[in-house]
């Protein structure tokens, strides 16, 4: 069944909690860093069976043979005794960690341990995923957007009102303006639909 979302749903897609910034810095919001997470979980899988293509899906086609590279080396290292395999097997997740954040265009971190905090939106949406119910996810992150509208709005009017009266409050107009559009902005841009060619 196809689920509709109004404009403020698809923008929250990207949206954090009400009250807080649109957008939170890249090292917050990242989901693959992290042993548990699904980027490595890939790469275990991987090593499992053998076969690389589990992670394949987690970087650019251009950087694959990278990946196939390092599979390689691993598998050969994983056969020299228990230390080896841990050691390249930290190698190997490290390495296409690595690999899909710069394809992501975020800084490398380097690994997160399991259960790192993942923001509050993240993880809604990996619950979404999970359960196929993206509509809570949908509402919640729809409320939070329109509630960070109402919040900037508020300020900015009231701003407004006073903004003559001198150089002072002229100023907290202005700042209140500016951080009012540059959200609506940054909503918008949230809301447009993806590039046909773009891939994650």
């Amino acid at each position: 069944m196809t689920t509709k979302l109004n404009g403020f749903g698809i923008a929250a897609a990207v949206a954090v909690c009400a009250g807080a910034c649109l957008f939170a810095p890249p090292a917050a919001r990242a989901l693959g860093d992290t042993t548990d997470g699904p980027v490595v979980t890939a790469a275990k899988t991987a090593l499992e069976k053998g076969d690389v293509t589990p992670a394949l899906k987690w970087v650019k086609k251009v950087r694959e043979t990278d990946i196939r590279e390092a599979f390689q080396k691993t598998l050969a290292v994983r056969k020299l005794g228990p230390e080896a395999k841990d050691l390249a097997d930290k190698y190997f997740l490290e390495t296409l960690v690595r690999i899909h954040r710069a394809g992501e265009g975020s800084p490398d971190a380097g690994l997160r341990p399991a259960g790192a905090e993942v923001e509050t939106a993240v993880a809604r949406a990996d619950e979404a995923l999970i359960s196929g119910r993206v509509q809570p996810l949908a509402k919640a992150l729809a409320n939070a957007v329109a509630d960070g509208i109402r919040k900037r709005f508020d300020r900015a009017h009231a701003a407004k009102e006073n903004a003559d009266s001198s150089a002072e409050a002229g100023r907290e107009s202005v700042e209140a303006y500016v951080e009012f559009i540059r959200y609506i902005e940054q909503v918008a841009q949230a809301a447009k639909p993806p590039a046909a060619d773009h891939k994650h």
